[in-house]
């Protein structure tokens, strides 16, 4: 929309953009920074898109992701647009030089040099030389092509809801129109889903997007492709059609092609991969990547482990102390009922029918107005009295963590640890809204550096960008004593999960990439999850140390059980030859008996040494087993137990007391 203005001599043209044209124009705030971080966030949102398509009908996803690499020359076949012969090389971005090609050279023999005079002074064989200049060349060869821009065909399909055949094209084709908006937890941070890689295809490719849909139980799945009108906002369907869904699928298929950078985000797209498998253990995925050389096509399977899924999250009503004024002036007038005291019972949360009526007795109005005779001032005033009024918090029965269970296996999937321990924290309230709180700290595993290695999540999904000034980070990194808990900051390999679920997440950034640090009972809440992970933790540590301990003390005694056996024997063997029927007591110990064993050879060295290794056996058992009494004394609970006599000929004899137990015995009377 287009208006003019003169404004004295001056024509000033006011423009008004569309929903997709101000996303085109800020792709950025979607996360659509650069083609490699768009290729992420479209896979990303795809995922998750189909994530919330299967948990809506409680059916375990089905994930399938393929990313196709697919060369300029391929793309203008796709498009129509034929490939011409260049006639003027200097033109073009990639032309080199003479002096630029010289300087290339020279430094691609200069690192081929570099690694020939390391593997000479290493004594490498020649094979083993030979195979890594095959990689330095390859590498070499990477780094020329790096420059060249490449395109990807991006496919993912689930086993979810699918969508209406009349809805597909406002789905997809039209920004901020969808069914996740309201008072629920949703993964989405815009609302923008598949649109934004929409608009993305159209801006770098201009192939529409085309998709294959399916409802539950249809005998037709819905054929689309289409993109969108980004400067009116509205889908361009190219074809559409209904065609026989001979195997009974449901669910969706999207494919869209972009420009992308698959070398840079590669490592993005798995870790993302990897992080969403452990959140979500009842899923399936399966990633494909095919390149356009052979050597670089493989595929991954993240297994699912578990069938047992979260409920999924319910929407609720706004709580009083959550709205602003625009809020309670859009209720006020959407609203069907024509009483206040009703109103505010039934398009709130938190507000019983006695709250409600006592609520429109102070606003002066009484219960019985109708909310759509209220004045301007009165909103006002209404909207101060929610915002001063003492509410019950609401109690999170709307929201979906992953759960304990779920948390600790996926972690156990795709990190292997020594040991891991999981915290489902209780519910918290920030500005009306509830949140939840779930933690795991494991130590050890796979792919695991040494330090704290944090993984963050907001609504199930992971956050793998500007972590540095993330609440979760901060709290691992400057709040919590690790040492305290007999685990080392710097060596140790410790992983740190976090989940917060909240039908408001409080984002910082643009791109939404990090949760904030200024929210006091999130940060709390944050700690204490950490903190009783630790906790469980600490103990399984000090138990594993013990047993090193001992395992180390009886292997330190069994190394020297040969030498003191002869040493002993020895002595035995000396004394038995030069006293003959003298009586021997060293400290104490009559050593008669084993002088005659001696003698008479009933005592030989090999006996000695068993009999050594049988007491270091006996000896390491008492210990082991006092410390375990000594743990169960100090971490356990002590409990009344009781027996009854078997029958009135019996009766309990006196008590015995002891450190661990107070025993009476029966006895027969």
């Amino acid at each position: 929309m287009v208006a003019k203005k003169t404004v004295g001599n001056k024509k000033e043209t006011l423009e008004q953009k569309s929903p997709a044209e101000f996303f085109a124009d800020n792709k950025n705030i979607a996360g659509f920074d650069n083609p490699g971080k768009c290729l992420y966030t479209t896979i990303r949102e795809l995922v998750e898109n189909s994530l919330d398509s299967a948990e809506s009908i409680s059916v375990l996803p089905d994930i399938e992701i393929t990313v196709e690499e697919i060369s300029q020359a391929t793309l203008n076949t796709m498009r129509g647009v034929s490939n011409v012969d260049r006639v003027d090389e200097a033109l073009y971005q990639d032309f080199e030089t003479d002096q630029e090609k010289t300087k290339r050279l020279a430094k691609e023999k200069k690192d081929m040099e570099r690694m020939l005079k390391a593997a000479e002074k290493k004594g490498e064989s020649e094979h083993v030389v030979e195979a890594k200049k095959k990689e330095l060349l390859a590498k070499q060869k990477q780094a020329h092509a790096r420059n060249e821009k490449m395109f990807y065909k991006v496919t993912v399909r689930d086993n979810g809801m699918g969508m209406n055949h009349d809805d597909i094209p406002n789905m997809l084709g039209k920004v901020l129109s969808g069914t996740k908006y309201g008072v629920k937890q949703t993964r989405g941070k815009f609302g923008l889903g598949a649109k934004m890689a929409l608009i993305w295809s159209k801006m770098s490719t201009g192939l529409p997007i085309e998709i294959y849909s399916a409802r539950v139980g249809s005998q037709m799945k819905s054929y689309y492709k289409l993109d969108i009108d980004i400067r009116k906002n509205l889908p361009n369907v190219h074809e559409g059609k209904e065609l026989t869904n001979e195997n009974g699928w449901h669910g969706a298929e999207l494919s869209v092609t972009i420009c992308g950078h698959w070398q840079y985000y590669r490592a993005k797209v798995l870790k993302y991969l990897q992080q969403i498998a452990v959140i979500t253990p009842y899923a399936e995925f399966k990633f494909k990547f095919k390149g356009q050389d052979e050597k670089n096509v493989f595929e991954t399977v993240f297994d699912r482990r578990t069938s047992v899924m979260p409920p999924p999250p319910e929407a609720t009503k706004h709580h009083p102390s959550s709205v602003d004024l625009e809020l309670v002036k859009r209720l006020v007038e959407s609203t069907k009922y024509t009483k206040l005291s009703s109103f505010l019972y039934k398009e709130f949360d938190c507000v019983s029918k006695d709250l409600a009526e006592r609520i429109a007795d102070e606003l002066g109005s009484g219960a019985l107005t109708d909310p759509h005779d209220l004045e301007e001032q009165d909103i006002l005033r209404l909207h101060q009295l929610l915002h001063e009024v003492r509410f019950p918090d609401p109690d999170g029965h709307h929201l979906s963590p992953a759960g304990e269970y779920n948390l600790r296996l996926g972690v156990m999937k795709e990190l292997r640890p020594d040991m891991v321990a999981t915290c489902g924290g209780s519910v918290g309230v920030s500005e009306g809204h509830a949140f939840i709180v779930e933690a795991a700290v494991s130590m050890g595993g796979r792919n695991v550096k040494p330090g704290i290695n944090i993984f963050r999540y907001a609504n199930r999904i992971p956050l793998l960008f500007e972590g540095g000034s993330d609440v979760i980070t901060r709290t691992a990194m400057k709040r919590i004593n690790w040492n305290s808990y007999n685990i080392n900051q710097a060596n140790d390999k410790v992983g740190v999960f976090v989940s917060l679920v909240s039908t408001k997440i409080p984002f910082k950034g643009a791109g939404k990439e990090y949760i904030a640090d200024d929210v006091k009972c999130i940060q709390d809440a944050v700690r204490s999850a950490i903190q009783n992970c630790c906790v469980q933790l600490k103990k399984k540590i000090v138990r594993q140390q013990a047993a090193r301990e001992q395992k180390q003390r009886k292997r330190n005694l069994s190394k020297y059980i040969p030498n003191v056996a002869a040493a002993v024997y020895t002595v035995l063997q000396s004394i038995s030859e030069r006293d003959a029927d003298a009586k021997r007591i060293c400290r104490g110990i009559d050593m008669s008996d084993l002088v005659s064993d001696v003698r008479r050879g009933s005592l030989s060295e090999k006996t000695l040494e068993e009999k050594l290794a049988q007491h270091v056996e006996r000896i390491d058992t008492d210990m082991a087993m006092e410390y375990q009494m000594q743990q169960g004394l100090n971490e356990g609970k002590r409990v009344d137990m009781y027996l009854a006599p078997a029958s009135a000929r019996h009766k309990h004899a006196p008590p015995i007391h002891h450190d661990t137990c107070i025993l009476q015995i029966l006895e027969r009377t």
